[in-house]
């Protein structure tokens, strides 16, 4: 792995990108893209931005072209419309999507925890262009899951609010506390400031199940072992995806942020997946 600084690759990053805006509305859907090849598109998770995938992209741009948008509302994108649902979000998202590749070009499209929920919603309305579905840290399945709170930060400042995304990082996100670093903090940190569209307020308990039946694309299922949203019901994940011909992949010792936690093993999925 990299072991640069947070500063060190974000910047890298950022300054190696290629950035591209779509129509979002009366705004924009803000696109960062590295590499080329076969296009595989990173959905990242809610109150997220495409910085949930800094250790994942520079491998990853190695064998593809990377797309990571920022979502409707989130990161540097526009809010959506004021009345937008479920289907509407993934309809802005498809339509970026053939905006930067094409109409009829195939891709591949990975989404975590909400970007899996608005990927599984694209795979559902989309045709025989996306070859490859991958879903990382999925909820909204319909299935048992224990309340997360998380701590406030609107009003801390200084250490304290470093204290404050830190102890959210532990809650939710990443589930080995020394994995919680510089890194990991200026992302939470750069997520959470940036954030402005609630998630939860489009979706339901079976957001995702209600969209994969029907998904027709060859699907692909990481969780990180110790994922917050599925303890202590992981089985009942597996069980879900394997009825569906899915056998999920679960990563030892990672939590919820399993593609940051582990990225040599996500990185090896994805690329396996991707490239099917």
């Amino acid at each position: 792995m990299d072991t640069g600084t947070a500063t060190d690759r974000l910047s890298r990053l950022a300054a190696s990108a290629t950035r591209a805006e779509t129509p979002l509305g009366a705004g924009r859907m803000v696109w960062h893209e590295w590499g080329a090849g076969p296009p595989l598109v990173l959905l990242h998770g809610g109150a997220g931005s495409w910085r949930h995938w800094l250790r994942n992209i520079e491998l990853l741009a190695r064998h593809h072209r990377v797309l990571a948008p920022d979502l409707p509302g989130l990161g540097e994108s526009s809010l959506p419309p004021l009345e937008i649902d479920l289907w509407g979000l993934a309809a802005l998202v498809a339509a970026g999507i053939s905006a930067r590749l094409g109409p009829g070009t195939p891709y591949a499209l990975a989404g975590f925890s909400f970007g899996a929920v608005i990927a599984g919603r694209v795979a559902a309305r989309t045709g025989a262009e996306l070859t490859s579905l991958i879903l990382l840290g999925a909820g909204a399945l319909g299935l048992p899951r224990q309340p997360i709170p998380l701590v406030s930060v609107r009003e801390r400042k200084g250490e304290d609010r470093v204290a404050a995304h830190r102890e959210n990082l532990a809650r939710l996100m990443i589930a080995d506390p020394a994995r919680i670093d510089a890194e990991a903090l200026a992302v939470q940190a750069w997520n959470s400031d940036h954030a402005r569209f609630p998630s939860r307020r489009v979706t339901t308990a079976t957001s995702l199940r209600d969209a994969l039946d029907a998904v027709r694309t060859p699907l692909s299922v990481i969780y990180g072992e110790h994922d917050a949203i599925t303890v202590p019901h992981l089985a009942d994940r597996i069980a879900f995806f394997r009825a569906r011909g899915t056998e999920a992949l679960v990563i030892p010792g990672a939590g919820h942020w399993v593609a940051f936690e582990a990225p040599e093993a996500v990185n090896a999925a994805l690329l396996q997946a991707a490239g099917r």
